[in-house]
């Protein structure tokens, strides 16, 4: 079993650390900038959009299957099309890894390049360790659309990528309830994931609705987050949103590995699900709505953040717009968040904290906006701020930066003071720095996509077999850690 995840979003079921939430889909309309929840609907104030429910899917063939450790549906190496099916999936999985690596125990499971393709079609599950839809290892799609997903056991996921796996969703609404039970997840081996349209929510503990140990790409979606962080990255992966409506309300904690909650965690957990290297979030356009805590925290990995035109809301006057801090995992001299973020046509309002063991690139172009302050308390991490292209920095406490860069009118002081490396900056004057270095990975100090002892596993099976070898004990990020009761093996954040 493993005991991983990885912060306040993340529980960890064994093979993880986030769970997931759920929803009873039976509205049907949703909006796109305000929300309001009834069922598996929300509305927004300019454009009101419809969302699947149960109800609207006209189930024609049932699957079932109340066992344990087995599947309703398995594709092994053929090419299937399912519609208007119904599959109930019951029955609990003890193999932890099994289960998040492997598939043990999903409702439908598709692996050796199986192409699977479900269309309107209704598939549940209740379960410890059971994911609806699974795709593992590479060669393997998985193509679902214009279908309703629900989980209710802890650790068990909406759709679940591994092994370089593909997965391809269009128009999906999907609930989670479990802890640790991500709408949208990967885990070890991950593999290429692209959401097109729909709902997705999750009200587990650790549950964000995206956990990303793989390519992650989600494009006019709805998605809601109601006890934990509404986005992870772990290492070496990316998560992109295209016009996404996101609201985030992280107020649970599976661990003590992090003191702060947030809307979007980038991280390294160390527990040898994901590659050392840098991370990448991107969105454009869409909202982010966050409840409470910090928008963006970054630990323990190298992190790039690219930000166009996106709404972005945090209602937690106390928390920050970006933290870079050492929090639970890897090594205490060298696990902050080293970030290079990028805003282009982008209004910030918020401040952002950078720790003695961080780093912070921070990049305002096209008529970007920053209203707030950089380490108000002092000199801590090395900060370069670069404004061009008509970039402006309203000050709102007192700053402390390393560099730089920015044209005479950039900067607002108002009634504030700006020390760069530790000389006041005279408002109204033009300044040229150098961006900060980042000279080795987080987390230990591993090169680029080098994992502690060696590779990661592919994620492949050689002749039938999986890999063998104990999972790297690792901490998990904050909320990624057992319930605490005993009573539940650790779940992965989003699996």
């Amino acid at each position: 079993m493993k005991n991983r995840w990885k912060n306040q979003v993340f529980a960890v079921c064994l093979a993880g650390a986030l769970a997931a939430a759920s929803l009873s889909a039976c509205g049907s309309t949703v909006q796109e900038t305000t929300t309001t929840n009834t069922e598996a609907t929300a509305e927004s104030e300019t454009q009101t959009k419809t969302y699947l429910t149960k109800d609207d899917i006209t189930v024609l063939e049932t699957y079932e299957s109340t066992a344990d450790s087995e599947h309703a549906i398995e594709v092994d190496g053929e090419t299937v099309t399912y519609s208007n099916i119904g599959v109930t999936k019951t029955g609990d999985s003890d193999q932890g890894d099994e289960a998040d690596f492997y598939g043990d125990n999903s409702a439908v499971f598709s692996t050796n390049g199986a192409n699977t393709t479900i269309t309107d079609s209704l598939i549940e599950t209740d379960g410890l360790h059971a994911n609806a839809v699974f795709s593992y290892g590479e060669g393997t799609t998985v193509t679902i659309s214009d279908s309703v997903i629900e989980t209710s056991g802890n650790c068990s996921g909406g759709l679940m990528t591994t092994g370089g796996g593909t997965m391809i969703a269009n128009n999906l609404t999907i609930n989670t309830s479990g802890n640790s039970s991500a709408a949208i997840r990967s885990d070890r081996g991950g593999g290429t994931v692209t959401v097109t349209d729909g709902y997705y929510k999750t009200t587990g503990t650790g549950s964000p609705v995206i956990y990303s140990t793989a390519d992650i790409t989600v494009n006019d979606a709805y998605m809601e987050s109601t006890a934990s962080q509404a986005v992870v990255v772990e290492g070496k992966n990316s998560v992109t949103l295209n016009d996404c409506e996101v609201v985030a309300d992280n107020n649970t904690k599976n661990s003590d590995n992090s003191d702060y909650y947030q809307a979007v965690m980038i991280y390294q957990s160390m527990s040898g699900d994901a590659d050392d290297g840098t991370s990448s979030f991107t969105m454009n356009d869409g909202s982010i709505t966050n409840a409470n805590g910090d928008v963006f925290f970054i630990t323990n990995t190298q992190a790039t953040i690219d930000l166009t035109n996106v709404d972005i809301v945090n209602n937690d006057a106390d928390g920050v717009f970006l933290r870079a801090a050492s929090a639970g995992w890897g090594s205490s001299d060298s696990n902050g968040g080293q970030v290079n973020l990028t805003a282009s046509n982008q209004d910030i309002d918020g401040d952002m904290v950078v720790d003695s063991v961080s780093k912070l690139n921070l990049y305002l172009q096209d008529g970007s906006t920053l209203t707030g302050a950089i380490n108000s308390d002092g000199e801590n991490g090395e900060v370069y701020v670069e404004l061009s292209d008509g970039a402006t920095w309203t000050l709102t406490a007192d700053s402390y930066i390393t560099s730089l860069t920015c044209d005479a009118d950039s900067i607002n002081l108002n009634g504030h003071k700006l020390y760069v490396n530790g000389v006041e900056y005279t408002e109204g004057s033009a300044s040229t720095g150098e961006a900060v270095t980042f000279t080795q990975s987080s987390g230990g100090g591993m090169g680029d996509g080098q994992m502690p002892g060696g590779d990661m596993p592919s994620g492949e099976m050689p002749n039938g077999e999986k890999p063998s070898g104990d999972k790297p004990s690792g901490d998990m990020p904050e909320g990624m850690g057992p319930q605490g009761d005993g009573s539940e093996p650790p779940a992965k954040p989003g699996n």
